[in-house]
């Protein structure tokens, strides 16, 4: 029986194996993965099923995402992947107090800057030492948009929103440092965006 809960969100699949490939070697092989805005639920059913050994948190603020994130967990079977949990980025992370990496994918841009701010400041204070937080989207380097179709995006999330936009990696990175943070390692990913790696001092 189909589960009517499960969302589908077509960037998932196009995005979901580059993302892994990525992700995937620098995961440890025992530990705890939080997801900040996991939206449908697809990237974390793809990386959990990929990884058994690591326990796997969603989270999402919006209750029809947490419940397609629950409804795919159960469709799949999926032993290491907890329930979603109600996560606002610019708040708490509670009651998560600790993980060993931070997964966040295609937010900060579709946010205001206080997500970002928020989401950093949150990671930095329940991540261990040594842990990661992985970052995924578009950014603008040096002040400019990467590609042509990343400033018409941009253009159209500030319509949508003024809030919103494509965040420079270099604020991004400062913010980072500014909450104990290494410098990045950066990767060119598909489609003009950016896996962005940081790990805590």
């Amino acid at each position: 029986m189909t589960n009517d809960a499960r969302r589908f969100a077509p960037a998932s699949a196009r995005n979901r194996d580059a993302i892994l490939d990525v992700l995937g070697p620098r995961l440890p092989l025992l530990g705890r993965l939080l997801e900040i805005a996991s939206g449908s639920g697809e990237h974390t059913m793809h990386f959990a099923a990929a990884h058994p050994t690591v326990t796997f948190q969603p989270s999402d603020p919006d209750p029809a995402n947490r419940a397609s994130i629950d409804a795919w967990t159960m469709h799949l079977g999926l032993a290491n992947v907890e329930p979603a949990l109600d996560i606002d980025a610019t708040a708490t992370f509670t009651p998560v107090t600790t993980a060993d990496v931070v997964v966040c994918i295609n937010m900060i841009h579709i946010a205001p800057w206080e997500a970002a701010v928020g989401l950093i400041r949150n990671a930095s204070t329940v991540l261990t030492v040594g842990g990661l937080l992985f970052l995924y989207g578009p950014y603008r380097r040096n002040g400019a948009h990467t590609a042509p179709s990343n400033a018409a995006f941009d253009e159209d999330l500030k319509v949508r929103d003024p809030a919103w936009g494509v965040r420079d990696l270099e604020a991004v990175t400062e913010l980072a440092a500014d909450n104990g943070f290494g410098a990045p390692e950066v990767v060119e990913m598909p489609a003009n965006n950016l896996s962005v790696i940081f790990r805590r001092a």
